[in-house]
């Protein structure tokens, strides 16, 4: 150990020599060929007096400040390593390195200390309209530590140009290069650190968090650019306080216990983000371990690596301390020319007086209490040391408060004025202070390149260093809280990187930590805002039918698209849409199709039953076995015609099907029309009526004609407007797909068509409906036509109300029914006759039978035909009809009298006009 006196003008430990002169002003010195200035805040804060009025004195400092004077031995070491070094071959570097205290107006005093012309006897600032020869008393300036001081500083310092180089001033504002020309720095602008917060706070799965600054200007635009941030990632500020900058604020302490009352009411928010100085940290921390908070702290670049808080008593009782600090180096070096301080010289470091002294008063203190101690030792207390206790040093106190990304910073700065003087130093004598001026080694550092650590680094155009940061967590160790490297920042990437899985845990173990106005909201719900004016404060509602979100916090549900997905409220996801149609499997198809295939075994078997029976009276009365095959090929593709309703739509089953029914069922109703007109015509007695069927009965040509015109129908419409495949999205959750006519009207104009033909056969029919009850066709054809139109017009009201797969069904269901009552009631009484009634199915029967009923009408006729003329020739004519017996009514004995004439005898008249008739009926069927 090496013992130091205290010297005896020693006024107090905590206040920093009292200013008698100029030369006392200045902190820590060395001469040189190029003298390099400094500015630390060394102190944290200047003394302000309480008389009244103030006068313009410039003030003591006080609360030596470790971590800082730790900066200025290392801007001494570096510019001790170079001059010891063959970098500048043989030019030697001095410095002088102010205190500012904290405060702008110590730090402008101390720039105007620099202004002055090299080895003026005065320390008086020329004006000047140009700067450009001017030789200032420093060539570049190292400093300061807090941003709003540079600010300052800097625009003083660009009056000359003079380069200003920063290790540790962060402000955004300070890469403006219009209004901060000749400001540079050897970290990163905040941007980049705030940044860094937001990406922190989004992975960890925060979004409303408070913030904590000084009112000051560094504090103040950190606020800003991590405001925009925030705002651009969705992560809110609850709340925003700001602190005076200056300990000295009567109201310091009043809103420091704000900030706490409102950190503890606001208990949704787990998670501060702090943009202080560190003796503004010490105080806050203090309030709230006294207040047992617990929160998550972010720390800034300021105070994240800073040891002095750290060891706070009880400190992990806070809560988590998670902090971005500036990227280190190899300080190996500095750490060894901590370790041989107490060999230093102290005359012209009075830093390095003040912090023996300190240590000769606190130095028998343990680590916690010293650090205390350094910070409230008395004025009293030195007083009573009258400098002959010998010096305690303390080697490991410096190392352990060393905030490696501060000192590394510092040492960069010094390199890299070094290696812009090295440049300037090729062609010129630089022993000269008048070699080159400030501005010239400006526009070098501007493009000067420096190896650090084996990468090189340099200037962007903004005067910054881009670097990465170290992300930091405070962890307690052994029962005291250790500074830990969690990760890596990439600035450029904007990613972490871990070294190994262990820090990755420690980071994923912040999630557990809920810091969020509202619940997270789940995928398959979307964020509502409330009445809050903040957007993460919402409610989290269930996406609505057909919509879905697949990811935490959505601000809206997805839209599924409704023509093909479907998606049920709370989803996560969209569906597709089954797709129906009437199915060859469906188990309502399998019965339609049963039916129609029964429809057309009973067309089969009744073509044989008429094939076998060619010759037979029934099946020549049903106009030969060339109708009656023409008739059932049309109910055979009528049945036919149902296949093309089921399974997939296409477009030739979509074409085909209505197309096959209409001309398929016209020509069934063609024929059976030809035969209604036959019927009539046979058995018709009255002479203007069969005049009129007789020019009506022309079969081929009728036959021909009413099938060609639906022909034309359908030609036309399937040219023009033809059927087609259509996708029916009415059903939510379902597609059918169906065939769409294409043109309704042409559909109409067909099935219209079909029915006015019905309709004129079923008139005819009907007129023949009182045929001979052993074989009335007339009759069946007319329940015929009733089933048909019964059937279609049930269906209109039907196919108009349904939809879905089962319409087609509809649609194969009045085809059946309408196909089976004419098929039925055409063919069936016949084949009732020709198996069950063969003793009717004979020639003398059927005549037999026409011969009756002929004879009936002939006698009707007859009848007729002498009352009229009776009441035409005006008589009185009477008519008596005697029959005696059962016989002679069969053998035609019935007598007729007629006024004015003989008797005649009944038999010879009806018997004549019998033959007469059943020759003509016969020859018509």
């Amino acid at each position: 150990f090496v013992f130091f006196l205290i010297p005896c003008f020693v006024v107090s430990t905590d206040i920093a020599f009292s200013c008698q002169n100029a030369d006392d002003f200045v902190g820590a010195s060395s001469p040189g060929d190029i003298i390099i200035g400094g500015l630390f805040a060394v102190h944290s804060e200047m003394l302000h007096p309480e008389e009244d009025p103030i006068k313009p004195v410039i003030q003591n400092c006080a609360g030596f400040e470790i971590q800082v004077f730790l900066q200025t031995l290392a801007m001494i070491h570096a510019i001790e390593t170079i001059n010891n070094s063959t970098l500048l071959s043989g030019v030697t570097l001095g410095y002088e390195i102010y205190d500012t205290c904290a405060e702008v107006t110590k730090a402008m005093a101390s720039a105007l200390r620099f202004l002055p012309k090299f080895n003026s006897s005065e320390d008086a600032v020329e004006f000047k309209c140009n700067y450009s020869d001017y030789i200032p008393r420093v060539k570049a300036v190292v400093g300061a530590s807090y941003s709003e001081v540079s600010m300052a500083v800097s625009r003083l310092l660009a009056l000359q140009l003079i380069p200003q180089v920063s290790p540790a001033s962060s402000a955004e504002i300070l890469s403006d290069k219009i209004r901060f020309p000749s400001f540079f720095r050897t970290i990163p602008s905040d941007f980049h650190q705030t940044r860094a917060m937001t990406r922190l706070i989004c992975e960890s799965g925060w979004n409303w968090i408070g913030v904590i600054a000084t009112d000051d200007d560094n504090g103040r635009f950190a606020l800003e650019s991590f405001g925009v941030q925030a705002m651009v990632n969705n992560v809110c500020i609850a709340f925003k306080e700001m602190l005076p900058a200056y300990l000295s604020d009567s109201t310091f302490h009043t809103k420091v216990d704000n900030a706490i009352e409102k950190i503890v009411k606001e208990t949704r928010v787990n998670v501060i983000v702090v943009f202080m100085r560190e003796f503004h940290v010490l105080k806050l921390f203090k309030k709230a371990i006294e207040r047992n908070v617990n929160k998550i702290w972010i720390a800034s670049d300021n105070w994240s690596a800073a040891v002095k808080i750290s060891t706070i008593p009880n400190i992990r009782h806070l809560g988590t301390v998670v902090g971005f600090g500036f990227k280190s180096g190899d300080i190996s070096s500095f750490q060894e020319f901590l370790r041989n301080l107490h060999e230093k010289p102290t005359e012209n470091n009075k830093f390095l007086r003040e912090y023996i002294m300190l240590l000769s008063v606190c130095g028998h203190l343990d680590y916690h209490d010293l650090q205390r101690c350094i910070a409230n030792q008395s004025q009293d207390n030195l007083l009573e040391n009258d400098g002959s206790e010998p010096q305690i040093w303390k080697d490991d106190f410096l190392n352990a408060n060393i905030e490696p990304g501060f000192i590394h910073s510092t040492i960069l700065a010094v390199y890299a004025i070094a290696h812009s003087i090295k440049g300037l130093c090729k062609d010129r004598d630089c022993k000269d202070p008048s070699a080159f001026t400030p501005w010239e080694l400006l526009e070098e550092l501007k493009k000067v390149v420096v190896i650090d650590d084996g990468k090189e680094v340099k200037f962007d155009a903004d005067g910054d260093m881009s670097s990465s940061y170290d992300v930091l967590l405070w962890k307690e160790v052994d029962g005291h809280m250790e500074i830990t490297t969690m990760a890596e920042y990439d600035s450029e990437k904007g990613g972490f990187i871990f070294a190994d899985e262990e820090k990755k845990k420690d980071f994923l173990a912040l999630k557990k930590v809920q810091s969020t106005c509202s619940q997270h909201c789940r995928p398959g719900q979307m964020k509502k805002v409330t009445g809050s004016p903040h957007t993460c404060c919402y409610e989290c509602v269930y996406c609505p039918e057909n919509h879905y979100s697949n990811q935490t916090d959505m601000d809206y549900c997805y839209r599924c698209n409704n023509k093909t997905y479907w998606a049920p409220t709370n989803s996560t996801t969209c569906y597709r849409k089954t797709i129906y149609f009437l199915a060859w499997t469906d188990w309502f198809a399998i019965f339609l199709l049963l039916l129609s295939a029964f429809g057309l075994v009973l067309v089969l078997s009744i073509c044989v039953i008429f094939t076998k029976n060619l010759d037979t009276p029934v099946v020549k009365a049903s106009g030969g076995l060339t109708v009656c095959y023409i008739i059932l090929f049309s109910h055979f593709l009528i049945f036919l015609s149902t296949v093309f309703f089921i399974d997939v739509p296409t477009e030739f089953k979509c074409k085909t099907r209505q197309a096959l029914f209409g001309i398929s069922f016209t020509l069934c109703i063609s024929c059976i029309l030809i035969k209604s007109l036959k019927i009539l015509l046979a058995f018709s007695f009255d002479p203007k009526l069969q005049n009129f069927l007789k020019c009506m009965y022309k079969p081929i040509p009728t036959v021909v004609t009413c099938t060609g015109i639906q022909v034309i129908i359908c030609t036309f419409w399937l040219i023009f407007r033809a059927p087609f495949v259509n996708q029916n999205f009415s059903i939510p959750r379902a597609i059918i797909l169906e065939c769409h006519e294409g043109s309704i009207v042409a559909f109409g104009i067909m099935l219209g068509y079909i029915a006015t033909l019905a309709f004129i056969c079923f008139i005819f029919a009907f007129k023949g409906r009182k045929l001979p009850e052993n074989y009335n066709e007339a009759k069946f054809i007319t329940f015929g036509m009733l089933i048909y139109f019964i059937a279609w017009i049930v269906f209109i009201p039907v196919y108009a109300t349904t939809f879905g797969k089962y319409l087609p069904a509809v649609e194969i269901i009045v085809v059946l029914i309408s196909n089976y009552g004419i098929l039925c009631c055409t063919f069936l009484p016949k084949c009732y006759i020709i198996i069950y009634k063969q003793e009717t199915n004979t020639k003398s029967a059927f005549l037999k039978m026409v011969y009756t009923y002929s004879s009936k009408s002939a006698g009707s006729v007859a009848v007729s035909q002498v009352s009229l003329d009776s009441k035409s020739s005006s008589l009185g004519a009477t008519m008596t009809d005697s029959c005696k017996s059962e016989n002679d009514s069969v053998n035609g004995n019935c007598h007729f009298r007629v006024p004015g004439q003989p008797l005649l005898k009944g038999k010879v008249f009806l018997e004549n006009a019998a033959r007469t008739v059943v020759r003509k009926r016969v020859c018509s069927i």
